[in-house]
């Protein structure tokens, strides 16, 4: 009969930051293969356990055995089947016995085409599988199939088997309600035994049956088994000892996710540090705390480090008193060194740690981070120019942001690059934009990060995204499918996200160009015969390459943003194909679109632009000629008469809407347009035999074409 059925592998402590994927990757594996064999219905209640030492999966519901499946298996070929008589052929025998079904009789089988061949299908009833040998199967095919970050070998108590698996398995639990399903794997043999906390569990604990699983293992093994069921303690325990103390735990969601993984009964203790630790700057003592201890750290009201902290200890104690102490001890040396590295950085100057960058490497065609410092320098103030920013200030900055690099604190912590530079260039007495783009010049760092907050840190952003996207460009770097080793992705959204969400009404191009530009160093030639002879300039670049890639690169990535924000991929093409330029006007264009395709006379416009496009096509491949201008003495029809009458009215109007910014009006004036380019389309042949007539007809419906499609190619929106 049905009853639940709980799988468990008891191992050596299991990675933590894998945890998490290794116990659905677990489940879901199991659960696959018995669905496939019918023994476990889809969507059958289903709850995943993982923690440091254990990986399990109990589902609510499974059958001791599949049902049987009567399937249509190929036999032979006919013409291989059979031989000259029509009887059965040996070939046939044979198969049929392999196949165990020497019962069979010709007269019992189908025939069906088999690609060009009239083939012998036969009706056969399978038998079900055993929920042992399913369950065989999807451990063998679960553990296979795990996204183990990276395996080990380790011998059984034989001393002769040889196992690989990511940690060394001890036991594993099958149970099929109270029954023990018989599994092997990893060298080892199921059975209802577990054990629970390494050091306040009981070992050996028995299993009853497989919905006594969770409870057994609290009751007895002193262990959370649900990862979602454990983080949630830890958040409970964390938020309650942080409102206690008055203070509160900040951001703490990935941490919190990674010592969940690395306890199984877990409990919250408070310890703190000396207060002249606080003369640090804070974020490099949460960095530490965070990345190198595992510790939470608190924060006033005001969202300022204090000297207390929480711990999540995997031990649940009555006097925690020597834990405590001994992770404050823990902690002490490294808050130590971070002051160190702080006091001893803050004696030299960023800027005399500039040129210490020249002995850095930056990319072998692209010279040291020195040389490209100098490229960030000249860029930023050429962007500082074209956005209105502080020019001398986004030079200063540009040539000091990288300079942390060299220091000892973001030697020891590379996460706190910026924000050392931020308070170094303060602590030097640099003015507050300069100090601010040490930082921001990074932004935004991922999806959904703030962007730059004034012109001098804009100015330098946008000065090392451009610089690495043209640099790499330049040399032929550019990302391949999925591989991105340089970020150009994250660096070109950058770019995007500053143009359009801060409204820089600057052309792209003119962006890309002055990166281009900064890549140039202007050398001095001497004639050596003629010693009198004027020095001649001669201009340099390590590009080797075009950048018209880089645009295309760029608006690629523009069409995943609009996409995202939730435009069709009509209306995102039909604004993409013009290439905008300002990249500030792309949200208006495309809200012009959507007011303009719920017009009813839109359908009707944007078929018809798209026959303007492809007779427009046809005419430049065949090389026909078109007129320069529109000479309306050649008209001949009375529809192509109106049409050009209702240019003449609607395309002023149309554009005096786009001149003064109304990009909508601009798309919904040439609504008025729909019944004469309809007619138009009903009575004239545009290709006619007069080669003139043509070629004023061509004319006219490039004008046409050419003012309706300013703010938005029409013709892609066409269905």
């Amino acid at each position: 009969m049905s009853a639940p059925l709980l799988v468990e592998l008891l191992t050596e402590e299991l990675p933590p930051k894998a945890l998490k994927k290794l116990g659905d990757a677990f489940a879901a594996g199991i659960e696959a293969v018995l669905v496939k064999d019918g023994l476990v219905a889809e969507k059958t209640a289903l709850q995943v356990f993982a923690t440091p030492r254990r990986l399990a999966v109990l589902l609510a519901n499974a059958q001791p055995a599949g049902q049987n499946k009567v399937v249509k298996q190929k036999i032979l070929p006919v013409s291989v089947a059979l031989d000259a008589a029509g009887n059965a052929s040996p070939a046939l025998t044979k198969k049929l016995a392999a196949m165990n079904l020497s019962t069979l009789t010709v007269d019992q089988f189908t025939r069906e085409m088999d690609g060009k061949n009239e083939t012998f299908f036969a009706q056969v009833t399978v038998a079900g599988k055993t929920l042992a040998e399913s369950l065989q199967a999807a451990v063998t095919d679960s553990l296979a199939k795990l996204p183990i970050p990276k395996t080990m070998n380790y011998q059984l108590a034989d001393g002769e088997t040889t196992v690989q698996f990511v940690r060394p398995a001890h036991r594993i639990v099958a149970l099929h309600g109270a029954n023990v399903i018989p599994v092997e794997a990893l060298g080892l043999k199921s059975d209802r035994i577990t054990d629970g906390h390494r050091f306040q569990g009981e070992k050996a604990i028995s299993i009853p049956a497989a919905d006594q699983y969770v409870e057994m293992l609290r009751a007895k093994g002193n262990v959370i088994a649900s990862f979602d069921a454990r983080r949630a303690e830890i958040e409970r325990q964390l938020k309650e000892k942080a409102s206690a103390l008055g203070f509160n735990l900040g951001e703490y969601d990935d941490l919190l996710n990674e010592v969940n993984a690395l306890v199984e009964m877990p409990t919250v203790y408070v310890a703190q540090f000396e207060k002249e630790f606080l003369a640090v700057p804070q974020e490099c003592l949460i960095l530490t705390m965070r990345t190198n201890q595992k510790y939470f750290p608190l924060f006033d009201a005001q969202g300022k480090l204090v000297e207390k902290f929480l711990l999540v200890s995997n031990m649940r104690l009555d006097n925690p008193k020597k834990i405590i102490e001994g992770n404050q001890r823990v902690v002490r040396p490294r808050l130590a060194d971070a002051r160190f590295f702080f006091e001893t950085d803050k004696k030299t100057k960023l800027e005399t740690r500039v040129p210490e960058l020249t002995k850095v490497v930056y990319h072998n065609q692209l010279g040291s981070q020195g040389e490209r410092v100098q490229r960030l320098s000249a860029l930023a103030g050429e962007i500082a120019g074209l956005i209105g920013a502080d020019r001398a200030k986004s030079e200063r900055a540009a040539t000091l942001m990288k300079a942390d690099l060299q220091t000892l604190m973001v030697g020891e912590f590379p996460e706190l690059q910026g924000i050392m530079g931020r308070t170094y260039a303060a602590n030097d007495g640099e003015s507050a934009d300069v100090a601010a783009a040490c930082d921001e010049h990074y932004k935004p760092r991922f999806a959904g990060d703030t962007l730059p907050s004034t012109g001098v840190p804009t100015a330098c952003a946008l000065a090392d995204k451009l610089e690495t996207l043209a640099g790499l460009f330049g040399v032929g770097q550019v990302p391949t499918g999925d591989k991105d080793p340089f970020a150009l992705r994250r660096h070109a959204l950058g770019v995007l996200r500053i143009v359009m969400e801060l409204k820089l009404g600057n052309s792209l191009k003119s962006f890309v160009d002055a990166a281009e530009k900064s890549f140039i160093t202007r050398y001095f030639d001497i004639d050596s015969n003629d010693p009198d002879a004027a020095k001649m300039p001669i201009e340099k670049t390590p590009l080797t390459h075009s950048l018209a890639p880089l645009l295309d690169f760029i608006y690629d990535r523009l069409r995943g943003v609009l996409r995202d924000q939730g435009y069709t991929a009509n209306e995102v093409e039909a604004v993409i194909a013009q290439r905008p330029d300002r990249l500030d006007r792309v949200s208006d264009q495309l809200a012009a679109v959507r007011a303009f395709m719920a017009l009813p006379e839109a359908a009707s416009l944007a078929a018809a632009n798209k026959r303007v496009a492809n007779i427009l096509r046809k005419a430049a491949e065949s090389k026909t000629e078109i007129a320069q201008h529109v000479q309306p003495t050649l008209f001949t029809d009375a529809a192509e008469k109106t049409l050009y009458a209702a240019m003449q009215t609607t395309i002023p109007a149309a554009q005096n809407a786009l001149n003064s910014g109304n990009i909508s009006q601009n798309l919904r004036s040439f609504a008025a347009l729909k019944a004469p380019v309809d007619a138009f389309f009903n009575d004239v042949m545009v290709m006619a035999d007069d080669l003139t007539v043509r070629a004023n007809r061509l004319a006219l419906l490039r004008d046409l074409r050419t003012a309706m499609n300013q703010v938005a190619d029409i013709s892609k929106l066409a269905a």
